[in-house]
């Protein structure tokens, strides 16, 4: 059973993004940006009580601007899918999870170290160039379980 409801359509939109927040870092990377989507349609807390699909995930405004920068100044992101980015978005859909973004609602590049917090939540790790964050223990049960 899927992680979330999904469409073809929404396997695009995902992949889309994965593509082009995460290509540099290869599949690997991409499965990574791909479990913060996810998650972020699984978790009923903090900023993402109002999203529940990949669409309102992949759209959502936060603070005036798109959370994911790539929709507004991404030109990977307004090209097509591609295959091998489809099947690693159903991969991520389906139920692939894997540490440091196994419960990450947050990811970033700081072109540096990674800080241990990014807005008050716990470093988990990092692959290549991004660092990983998910909730305090305790403020989004959702993502631990869903």
């Amino acid at each position: 059973m899927p992680r979330v409801k999904y469409r073809d359509s929404d396997v695009s939109l995902m992949a889309r993004m994965m593509r082009a927040e995460a290509e540099g870092e290869g599949q690997q990377g991409m499965l990574y940006v791909g479990n913060v989507i996810v998650n972020r349609a699984v978790a009923d807390c903090l900023d993402f009580q109002d999203v529940r699909t990949i669409n309102d995930v992949i759209f959502q405004v936060q603070g005036g601007n798109y959370s994911f920068e790539a929709v507004q100044k991404g030109n990977l992101f307004y090209q097509r899918a591609r295959e091998t980015e489809r099947r690693l978005a159903r991969r991520n859909l389906e139920n692939w999870r894997q540490h440091p973004a196994k419960f990450a609602l947050w990811y970033f590049n700081p072109f540096g170290p990674c800080p241990a917090t990014w807005y008050n939540q716990p470093f988990t790790g990092q692959f290549k160039q991004h660092c990983f964050y998910e909730p305090i223990a305790g403020t989004c049960a959702s993502v631990y379980s869903g």
